[in-house]
């Protein structure tokens, strides 16, 4: 069973052959796979199958996929996508993920339903989504590719983080990673400016995006990101990252957001406003003293 690859194979065990799952119908495929519905024949669950993408793979299952199963099987959340196991085919190049099934994702839900979510909905998938970061984060973990996409829903209204193939893990300090990762709609505008070390802040920026638009604009293609939104102060540490003497940011003294989205009650005025200016560092050393004062 060498398709279970190295040290996954101590905690995996004996993998599974996939025949003892009937395929129901292919319901995806992303950069990393294919994803179908499908029926485990033994204890009669629905699941999904996600099949491992090996184009071109020489030295065994590629590497955004052993960094998913790892962190898959340490998570468990009700708002963190279940991995149940892996299953083989016949090949050692046929490997499939088992996956908790969602019968949706919000982008193709988005998409598709006639009237918009209500306040009351919005709080709810929100509130789910931070649940689900702030677990990941917890275990210094970096989601690094936020997007509706990668948000599945179940039919009983249960959000589920999904597609874990760019997550990494970080510490402190953190260490170099490439800056070319998470979908370039939603990409932080330190990550446009060819910052190299990641923090929890930038799953952050994916949380302010509102489709069909994202509120920080950015061009389609690198290396000549849009400067980050004039909207928000400069912060601190812009001039020493890598592409930042390449613009001249216009002189923004005041908070823009209420004029940009005038709708937003003040409740979702602060919370958006914490989401641009989320410190990890900050709000470590906020928890800290919190639990520092409780008698």
């Amino acid at each position: 069973m060498l398709a279970c690859d190295g040290a996954l194979w101590f905690q995996l065990g004996r993998c599974r052959s996939v025949k003892e799952f009937e395929k129901l119908n292919r319901i995806g495929e992303g950069t990393y796979g294919i994803v179908y519905r499908a029926r485990d024949t033994l204890t009669d669950e629905t699941v999904a199958l996600k099949k491992v993408r090996m184009d071109n793979e020489k030295d065994g299952m590629p590497i955004s996929s052993l960094r998913e199963i790892t962190l898959l099987l340490q998570l468990r959340h009700p708002n963190i996508v279940e991995l149940k196991e892996v299953v083989v085919g016949n090949h050692l190049e046929s490997i499939f993920l088992v996956m908790g099934y969602c019968e949706q994702d919000l982008a193709s839900l988005l998409e598709n339903m006639q009237t918009p979510f209500s306040e009351a909905q919005v709080k709810c998938i929100i509130l789910q989504v931070l649940k689900g970061l702030q677990y990941l984060h917890e275990n210094y973990i970096i989601h690094r590719d936020l997007k509706v996409s990668n948000l599945l829903m179940t039919d009983k209204g249960c959000v589920k983080i999904a597609d874990f193939g760019l997550a990494r893990t970080y510490g402190m300090p953190p260490k170099p990673m490439t800056p070319k990762v998470v979908t370039l709609w939603y990409r932080a505008p330190e990550l446009l400016l060819g910052m190299t070390t990641q923090t929890t802040s930038i799953d952050m920026c994916h949380c302010c995006r509102r489709s069909p638009a994202p509120c920080l604009p950015c061009l389609r293609s690198l290396p000549a990101p849009h400067a980050p939104n004039p909207s928000l102060p400069t912060p601190q540490g812009f001039s020493k990252l890598p592409l930042a003497s390449q613009y001249t940011l216009r002189k923004q003294p005041y908070n823009n957001l209420k004029h940009k989205f005038p709708w937003l009650s003040e409740a979702g005025l602060r919370l958006l406003n914490f989401l641009f200016m989320y410190d990890p560092k900050k709000r470590a050393g906020t928890e800290s003293q919190a639990k520092r004062s409780k008698p």
